[in-house]
């Protein structure tokens, strides 16, 4: 069943109101896919009442109305992507297309959602029910953090939305431990995975960030508080932070404990249409059905923390899987769906290949705050395995009435080099079932400079076609790598993409078909480095070009040397 977004449907299911009503950014595509829906579809099962407003009109007050005002709580969200980066491209030019709006025409989605959808609930509801945010958009500005659009350290969305709280990261059991105690009228405000702001400091543990106003004065006060504010991202090891703001404090309590497996199989057997609501497939076509109709989810979280990704803050850098049974079961539904004619567009997470994938030190329940897994080396320490993958995608290509299963996550190359039992295996099993002529990859970069301000590295890059063209030759195909390279990256000058045109040239010989500008966006270290000009790990002073002409010049210098 779809999640009601008209008052009819409120009355079909015979509720006399609604206990939460979730905002949206995005069109309503009733797909887990879209972390709101997921959220929704979670309380729906555990008995809640639950409806859904998308992309509302902020000039009338016939959208965010229509369904009343919840019993407990409104749930906004900006969408499956930051408004600001949803909206404009690295040169700060409004976008003209969004593939999460029926129509595509980029017209629904307001600059900083999560604020505007804010005001307009409490325009036309006083002194209404809390209001808590959540999604990509407020959990990435939770804190206090330098925002590119404007060229300004921004205080937490919460002082700017005057919501009630945030819910940051992957937020199922938070959102419903939240539902729970309101219900039964508990405080609810201690809940692991919460922000909020008090007047007063809370009464347990806690560790203090330096005051708003110092790191808005101070580059190495505000490198200071991200360092801090990083290392405390991960359910094991996360304290209680408290940053001042005048006479207000902001709160950040422990992060939620990640899903065991059995939870976050139960998320996705939960019913789902996989399709637009009818009221907003009326309004146009919706580009990203095409995409997340038919794709599976098979894990969450990113170990790999390149420094310009928002995965680890967002999703943790501890993967949690789902089993193999529930995708498997997950896949032979799709083959019922009308809509479905044989092809799974995607099985994977942030990283395909990271399915199942374990750390022995984090098993154990400890975390690594001064290293990384896979930088500058992948780490002894982490369990790389493709065999579970295989074994996945073997059986799920084996289903009668599926023709192809395709590989649309990332897939990191390093770990497929890494793996000496399966690597070699896994590449040979994608190359021939899982993708059709073309295998992106991402090697961003290619100067030794520009990487290890990345977190990334680049000796893997020339083993791995070699590799990929050897068991393209030796299956008789013709297929090819696609590259995704990034231009005015903090570090990156001029010379290094010199260096990255004459790489193309010699060894990859082919034009890169993706080369894009480094896009500034909230709570990542590339984004610390591009507003400090420092590298906050060796406090040594960095090159970043901030001239928009130079970073359209980087980008383009790739193309016209090449040629």
């Amino acid at each position: 069943m779809f999640i009601p977004t008209t008052s009819n449907e409120v009355k079909n299911m015979r509720w006399n109101e609604l206990d939460v009503i979730l905002v949206s950014g995005d069109t309503y595509i009733d797909s887990p896919s879209d972390g709101i829906v997921l959220i929704g579809k979670v309380l729906l099962n555990a008995g809640f009442k639950v409806g859904i407003i998308a992309q509302p009109d902020l000039n009338s007050e016939i959208d965010i109305m229509r369904l009343g005002q919840p019993k407990l709580f409104w749930g906004i969200s900006a969408g499956c992507v930051d408004s600001m980066v949803a909206n404009y491209t690295a040169l700060l030019k409004k976008k003209h297309n969004d593939d999460l709006t029926p129509g595509g025409l980029n017209n629904k989605r307001p600059d900083r959602a999560t604020i505007i959808y804010t005001n307009l609930i409490k325009r036309y509801f006083k002194n209404t029910v809390p209001i808590i945010l959540g999604g990509i958009e407020a959990s990435l500005r939770r804190i206090a953090h330098y925002d590119y659009w404007s060229n300004s350290i921004r205080r937490s969305v919460l002082f700017d939305a005057k919501a009630d709280a945030i819910v940051y990261g992957m937020g199922e059991k938070t959102i419903l431990e939240i539902a729970n105690k309101m219900k039964n009228e508990e405080n609810w405000f201690d809940t692991r995975g919460v922000c909020y702001i008090s007047n007063k400091l809370p009464d347990t543990k806690f560790v203090e960030l330096p005051p708003f106003n110092e790191v808005v004065a101070d580059k190495n006060k505000f490198i200071e508080m991200f360092k801090t504010f990083y290392n405390n991202n991960e359910d094991i090891n996360s304290q209680t932070l408290i940053q001042k703001y005048e006479n207000r404090y902001w709160i950040q309590n422990p992060a939620q404990y990640l899903p065991a497996t059995e939870e976050i199989d139960s998320y996705y057997k939960l019913n789902f249409e996989r399709k637009p609501h009818p009221y907003y497939q009326q309004q146009g076509k919706i580009k990203a059905l095409e995409t997340i109709q038919f794709s599976i989810t098979s894990h969450r979280g990113c170990y790999a923390e390149c420094n310009f990704c928002s995965i680890t803050v967002h999703q943790g850098k501890r993967i949690v899987s789902r089993s193999e049974q529930s995708i498997i079961d997950e896949a032979k539904l799709l083959t019922q769906h009308q809509d479905f004619k044989g092809y799974i567009s995607d099985i994977g997470g942030p990283t395909a290949n990271m399915y199942k994938n374990a750390c022995k030190v984090k098993i154990n329940k400890q975390m690594c705050s001064n290293k990384k897994c896979t930088f500058p080396n992948v780490c002894p320490a982490m369990e790389i395995n493709h065999q579970s993958q295989i074994s996945l995608l073997q059986k799920v290509r084996q289903i009668p009435e599926i023709k192809k299963v395709f590989i649309a996550s990332g897939v990191r190359y390093d770990l497929v080099i890494e793996d000496k039992q399966n690597g070699e295996k896994y590449l040979s099993d994608i190359i021939a079932y899982h993708i059709s002529g073309q295998m992106k990859i991402a090697p961003e970069h290619i100067s030794e400079n520009t990487l290890k301000l990345m977190g990334k590295n680049s000796k893997y890059l020339v083993q791995f076609k070699k590799e990929f063209d050897k068991i393209n030759k030796l299956q008789g195909k013709k297929q090819f790598l696609t590259y995704y390279f990034v231009a005015a990256h903090p570090g990156c000058q001029e010379r290094d993409m010199h260096e990255l045109s004459i790489f193309l040239k010699k060894e990859l010989k082919l034009l890169p078909e993706q080369v894009q500008i480094f896009t500034p966006t909230p709570s990542t270290y590339s984004t610390l480095m591009y507003y400090t000009e420092i590298d906050p790990f060796t406090r040594q002073k960095i090159f970043v070009e901030k001239s928009l002409k130079n970073k359209k010049e980087q980008k383009e210098s790739i193309i016209k040397k090449y040629k």
